[in-house]
């Protein structure tokens, strides 16, 4: 226990960082910068994803700080995309004014850089999107006594603007070289008419060639060339190595035959072509990339604009921005919610389906919880905001969704591994080609077959095989109301083999009615509910709200109880006017010497029945049962089935008596019960499947069964609504029914094959064409365009996992 509390210590303080590195052009650069980050003292965990060019860090603040961590990251050789926004503040009155709000803007988390200039009265901060945002600023300047305004917004959607920018230099370049490329194919297919390749019906002066290429490969492909450079500046070679040395010593060899007139064979064209095409790769991959974190965008755009929030009496839109808690805000009839909160007064249906998937509208009242951005669809009301900015329920998902989509699979270790020694690796063969080829056949063959080496290896499909598809299938799954934590969660649940099923609130709607009630004393039966209700007033389980809503729904006015204690799994005890209550099981009964021969045989029938029969005791005699049933879910039975078509075996647990179980059981077709287990004893159960070879998930409530679930080898919260108990689960469910276990198995499944169809075909690629390539088979232009288009085909495999839907 003491073990688990430092752990927990240890965590709580660590920080997590997520940078949005720049610069990196394959799976070589992310294993690298992965690998410096985690030389940095104080680093515990660096993860680097290619897909989502983004490093998420977890660190010791007071061994490292963020601006260590961005230092390593451009000592490595590439760049950590930050933000600036000026703020304007009022209220300074002297220099102390501007140092105090420095310092508070330099402590919030996220901000690498914070400057106050009194004489402006403007503040300049640099941060690091994603970490930080401008309300986090103005707040912080506010709770030190002044006040700040925003000087032009920084960009909120910063990722889609550097993408489409970027997007747009591309196609630039490529556009100049596809125009340029022109001339130069029109002579290779004049070459390729004639014998020799110096004859055709259309020849370029070298000179010529030479101006043409050289734009081509300093502008067009010039980006190669900066991002090779960092690249070996930090230690590492990368895609854009490979690109360079392979365009260059076509370049560079023509131009020396040009400068000495002699004649000989001219590469100008392999250089423009080859260039060409590998800019297009990179513009397709960079286009396919942005399809495939489809789901962060729907989620961001979910989100209201405006708030109509109700102060001094009067009503006003506001930026969401500015929605502060405890504010009363009014909604009507088809607008979105804006943020979380509590309905204080009115009436209506609300569309859940962006939080749970699940299209049927939920029906408010005063009371009821509702959530941010999900439609309200008839009424209006009004409900007092709980859960605002980053607290809220929307702002988790996206948070855990980026999270998950920026993990690694343990798939991918084996690709990592392999991708950073992937280029010194080619870079050898290349050179041992050249050695080999110019020894048997000559300088030009040789060189030709070098360059077809070096162009045709592309590390980037490894690098892009899993992390894309752990992209779109986390993706698809939050919007579907599957919350995945992380990728090694999502390899690991295809591999599931046993689900243990909890069946309170998850096999049953957790809601259970009275539905007998029996008398062996001369309490009558009404009398015998208002004491029962009146004793379980203090207890939070079902079974005890069941019985004190069916005393209020007959009006019964509930008594005052005293010393009341909880006797996990067995029941309750409590004083009620001056008399002592019992209600539980048999263990409890027994345990307290009550006789209850008399109510064994009507306990079994009730029990067998599938009611859940407790025992009811006062001042040590035996007085009634009272017997609850817990309905079934409409979904559980067939999802049950559908399990078991997956070839998974179903296991229920609970603390219920055998005979409930079994009952309940039968009826939704679980073939195996695990009854009477206390709630502490699950997790126990959960490693004894684990031992005998089972692989297992836990499926609860998230909260209750959190060290079963902790046990498991995949946990499963199911039906918490807008706690979203992340911390309990790997996966959480947002709809209540267990359809969402099957659609669970079923993305997993999917997006392991997609990922294991990627690694095949990255592999398979430079395994069968970098052999082609030494032995001199493949044009220089062809091995161009095959390894332009490598990552993109991997990329466009993947985006076909976004058509997956879920079972209905």
């Amino acid at each position: 226990m003491t073990s688990q509390v430092n752990t927990q210590l240890q965590t709580h303080a660590a920080e997590n960082v997520t940078l949005n590195i720049t610069g990196m052009t394959c799976a070589a650069c992310a294993t690298r910068i992965e690998k410096n980050l985690s030389k940095v003292p104080g680093v515990e965990k660096a993860n680097v994803n290619l897909a989502t060019e983004k490093a998420s860090v977890t660190f010791n603040p007071s061994e490292a700080s963020v601006e260590d961590l961005i230092a390593k990251v451009k000592k490595t050789g590439y760049d950590v995309q930050e933000e600036k926004v000026q703020l304007t503040i009022t209220g300074m009155t002297c220099a102390a004014c501007a140092t105090r709000i420095e310092k508070v803007l330099n402590k919030v988390e996220g901000v690498t850089s914070a400057t106050v200039n009194l004489a402006t009265e403007k503040a300049s901060v640099e941060f690091i999107p994603g970490n930080a945002n401008v309300e986090q600023f103005t707040a912080a300047v506010k709770k030190a006594g002044y006040d700040a305004k925003v000087i032009g917004e920084a960009d909120g959607d910063y990722e889609r603007t550097a993408r489409e920018k970027a997007y747009k230099t591309q196609k630039i370049k490529f556009a100049l070289g596809a125009i340029i490329s022109i001339p130069f194919l029109i002579m290779m297919i004049s070459d390729f008419t004639m014998e020799y390749g110096n004859g055709g019906f259309f020849h370029m002066n070298p000179w010529l060639q030479f101006f043409l290429a050289t734009p081509v490969q300093f502008y067009v492909g010039g980006h190669y060339y900066r991002d090779a450079f960092n690249a070996v500046r930090g230690g590492s070679a990368n895609m854009a190595v490979l690109v360079a040395l392979g365009t260059s010593a076509a370049y560079f060899y023509s131009l020396i035959v040009t400068i000495l007139g002699t004649g000989q064979f001219l590469y100008y064209e392999a250089a423009v072509i080859v260039m060409t095409l590998i800019v297009l790769g990179k513009l397709l991959e960079t286009r396919a990339k942005g399809q495939t974190s489809e789901a962060i965008k729907k989620l961001m755009g979910l989100q209201a604009k405006t708030a109509r929030v109700i102060r001094n009496g009067v009503e006003m839109d506001i930026p969401i921005e500015d929605v502060q808690l405890n504010d009363m805000i009014f909604v009507r009839a088809g607008e979105k919610i804006p943020v979380d909160g509590e309905i204080m007064e009115g009436n209506t249906t609300v569309d859940e389906s962006m939080l749970t998937g699940e299209s049927m509208p939920v029906t408010k009242k005063a009371g009821d919880a509702v959530i941010g951005a999900t439609v309200n669809k008839h009424g209006s009301f009004k409900f007092k905001a709980t859960k605002v900015g980053k607290d809220t329920a929307l702002a988790q998902i996206i948070k855990l969704v980026e999270e998950a989509q920026g993990s690694k699979a343990p798939i991918q270790h084996l690709a990592d591994k392999i991708s950073g020694i992937f280029v010194p690796i080619v870079i050898l063969i290349a050179l041992v080609t050249f050695a080999i080829t110019y020894f048997l056949v000559g300088f030009t063959p040789a060189l030709v077959s070098t360059i077809a080496v070096l162009v045709i290896a592309c590390p980037c499909a490894l690098g892009l095989a899993t992390p894309t598809a752990v992209m779109v299938g986390t993706g698809k799954g939050a919007e579907n109301g599957l919350l995945i934590k992380g990728a090694e969660h999502l390899q690991k649940a295809q591999r599931v083999t046993t689900v243990v099923l909890d069946k309170t609130g998850t096999i049953t709607k957790g809601e259970p009615d009275v539905t007998d009630i029996v008398t062996y004393s001369d309490v009558s039966a009404e009398e015998l509910l208002k004491i029962a209700a009146s004793s379980e007033k203090g207890s939070e389980h079902p079974l005890g709200e069941a019985i004190v809503n069916s005393a209020k729904e007959k009006g019964l006015q509930l008594m005052e109880g005293k010393n009341f204690a909880a006797v996990p799994g067995h029941g309750i005890q409590v004083e009620i006017d001056h008399h002592f209550v019992l209600i539980g099981n048999k263990k409890l009964m027994v345990k307290n010497q009550v006789e209850i021969s008399d109510a064994l045989s009507k306990m079994e029938k009730l029990e067998g029945e599938g009611k859940t029969a407790m025992l009811m005791a006062i001042n040590g005699k035996l007085a009634g049962i009272i017997a609850v049933a817990d309905t079934v879910k409409e979904t559980s039975a067939a999802a049950i089935k559908q399990m078991k078509q997956l070839g998974i075996e179903v296991i229920m647990i609970t603390g219920d008596n055998r005979l409930t179980a079994e009952a309940i059981a039968k009826e939704v077709g679980v073939d195996r019960v695990l009854a009477e287990v206390l709630p502490e004893d699950k997790s126990a159960e959960v490693e004894k499947l684990k031992k005998s070879g089972k692989v297992v998930a836990m499926v609860g409530d998230g909260i209750n069964d959190a060290p079963a679930l902790a046990a498991a080898d995949v946990g499963i919260a199911i039906g918490t609504g807008t706690d979203v108990a992340i911390e309990a689960a790997d996966i959480t469910l947002m709809r209540g029914d267990l359809m969402g276990i099957v659609d669970t198995f079923r993305l997993s499944k999917a997006t392991m094959r997609k990922i294991r169809q990627n690694l095949f075909w990255a592999f398979a690629y430079n395994v069968i064409l970098i052999p082609v390539a030494a032995f001199g088979l493949l044009n220089p232009i062809l091995a161009g365009a095959a390894m332009a288009f490598s990552s993109v085909s991997v990329v466009g495999n993947t985006l076909f996992l976004r058509k997956w839907s879920p079972v209905r």
